[in-house]
């Protein structure tokens, strides 16, 4: 039952902390840590050259890229859970 609070608390911190974003920066994006770091790159050296292009492949839209993004979180999370999972099972089975 404790837990269950807890676990209560911490959302509504982090989902107050989610829409005072929101309200204190109206029509705001969210931007990659990609982009930001271009942008501080760019700003200490100008000239700065890239020495990997990357692999090539770029998504044919906004969407696809939100997709392979969730598809990556979601397949994290299953490995993350059956870790978990396994070693709970294992321990109470002995």
């Amino acid at each position: 039952m404790k837990l269950e609070y807890l676990v209560g608390i911490v959302v509504l911190i982090f989902a107050a902390q989610f829409f005072y974003g929101l309200a204190a920066n109206p029509g705001s994006e969210f931007g990659g840590a990609d982009g930001a770091a271009e942008d501080v790159i760019a700003e200490l050296d100008p000239d700065y050259e890239p020495w990997f292009g990357g692999i090539g492949f770029e998504p044919p839209g906004g969407e696809t890229e939100s997709l392979l993004f969730a598809l990556q979180a979601a397949f994290g999370a299953v490995i993350i859970g059956y870790v978990i999972g396994y070693y709970k099972g294992k321990g109470e089975s002995n």
